[in-house]
């Protein structure tokens, strides 16, 4: 007998044909993306024989009440009833960590399968979930959680899986890649742009998680589970925000051929992987540089099949929507527990790569040998110098562009020269995502 992850999904006729009834589904969260959930199951009838919303939970649910779902769907805001009809699948987008880690578990613990789409609990409690499916005859699908509208998770789980992947890179949060790109095109400071992401809702009012790199390094954190199955802990990927970027580094970075972008990455280096998340020179013709905008792009490298890309919007509603209900089809379709397992990653150094160096001075002599000679002490070797005109000598932009170097000995390098007295604002270091990737 087929079927899904509960057998009882199949009824067996007498003639012997096993037709399916519908997932039963409870949809815990109608916000964004919950509304967009049950808008396409309204919309699309055709699916009706395979899927069947039978609950909306929320709190104050009645304030979430809409004509378009059937009279048939129970709304209510309490988990213990929408659990003891024992649905056959659990979605949780209502966002959170604690509180969605409680339904979930609670889901699994009675052997429904779960989509969710909170990359956040999946960075925290990953393997846990994914042990807690299998041991109860279940599944976990989190399409939703990296991309968005983006088919990442199943392109990587299941298009590469004849592959040995070394490494992913990418763009993952389209709000951070709206602010650059527009800062770009456009050479408004970094405020006002967000202020304007945020008045067309790219923006969360605290965009903190944003800009300072935590969703993005969230995602990465699943994709190197479905990647690598490995288990990268979200404290231990390094961060950097894109605070610190201005309209001058966007004007030396195309004097370099170049733009900046919130990169995300991991890579297999020997035993280990080394992952960053912030902002990186890009060339300004990759499809890093080339990807405007709110949209997403990803693109994964493996022993075998080189490079394969994916793009598409990001984030929004519907996108991410289209991705739980993706998912909802494919449980229809599959039977068993989820035996996916990521055991724990080890850290390592990142080669050797070049930099990108600013710095904004106190206009004096010998700056420029100070810094060189500091740089020269670490094994660091300059390959360019960069100097706009325009700006004025008491807080003068500059850059530097050294060689393929260790990072830690830019960063000693950089502590000491961080020390002097002639700095208008610290140094920015960016790495710079330029040629053929190692």
């Amino acid at each position: 007998m087929t079927g899904t992850a509960n057998s009882s999904f199949d009824l067996v006729t007498g003639n012997g044909s096993v037709p399916r009834r519908p997932l039963r589904v409870a949809l815990f969260g109608f916000g964004t993306v919950g509304r967009s959930v049950a808008q396409i199951l309204a919309d699309r009838t055709e699916l009706a024989d395979r899927i069947q919303l039978t609950h909306v939970i929320n709190r104050d649910v009645e304030r979430k009440r809409v004509p378009w779902v059937a009279d048939s769907v129970c709304w209510t805001d309490s988990l213990d009833e929408a659990l003891a009809t024992h649905p056959d699948v659990v979605v949780e987008v209502m966002g959170g960590v604690d509180h969605a880690y409680g339904v979930v578990t609670r889901a699994l613990a009675q052997g429904a399968s779960v989509v969710t789409a909170n990359k956040m609990l999946l960075a925290a409690h990953g393997p846990e979930l994914l042990q807690l499916a299998g041991q109860n005859g279940a599944q976990i699908r989190f399409e939703a959680a990296v991309g968005g509208g983006v088919p990442l998770i199943h392109g990587v789980r299941e298009g590469l899986s004849g592959d040995a992947l070394t490494g992913v890179a990418g763009i993952l949060n389209g709000t951070c890649n709206y602010i650059l790109s527009r800062m770009a095109e456009t050479d408004e400071s970094m405020s006002v742009v967000l202020a304007d992401a945020q008045q067309l809702g790219y923006a969360e009012a605290d965009p903190t998680a944003d800009i300072d790199g935590l969703d993005a390094a969230a995602k990465l954190v699943v994709l190197a589970g479905i990647a690598f199955r490995r288990h990268v802990r979200l404290a231990e990927i390094p961060r950097r925000t894109i605070r610190t970027i201005g309209s001058a580094d966007f004007r030396y970075a195309r004097r370099l051929g170049c733009t900046i972008r919130q990169i995300s990455q991991i890579h297999a280096r020997g035993e280990g992987f080394h992952a960053f998340v912030g902002p990186v020179l890009v060339g300004e013709t990759s499809s890093f540089g080339r990807n405007a905008h709110a949209n997403n792009v990803v693109t994964i490298y493996g022993r075998y099949g080189g490079e394969s890309a994916f793009s598409g919007a990001g984030a929004g509603g519907p996108a991410t929507a289209v991705a739980v209900v993706s998912d909802l089809l494919a449980l229809t379709q599959r039977s068993g527990p989820s035996l996916e397992e990521w055991s724990p990653a080890t850290f390592c150094e990142p080669p050797a790569q070049p930099y990108y160096l600013r710095f904004v001075v106190h206009d004096r002599p010998g700056i420029l040998a100070t810094i060189a000679t500091a740089l020269a002490e670490q094994g660091v070797n300059l390959d360019a110098v960069l100097q706009e005109p325009g700006y004025p000598k008491d807080a003068l932009p500059f850059v530097i562009t050294v060689e393929p170097c260790e990072e830690a000995a830019l960063r000693q390098a950089l502590a000491e020269i961080t020390a002097l007295d002639w700095h208008a604002q610290e140094p920015l270091a960016l790495p710079m995502l330029v040629g053929e990737h190692p």
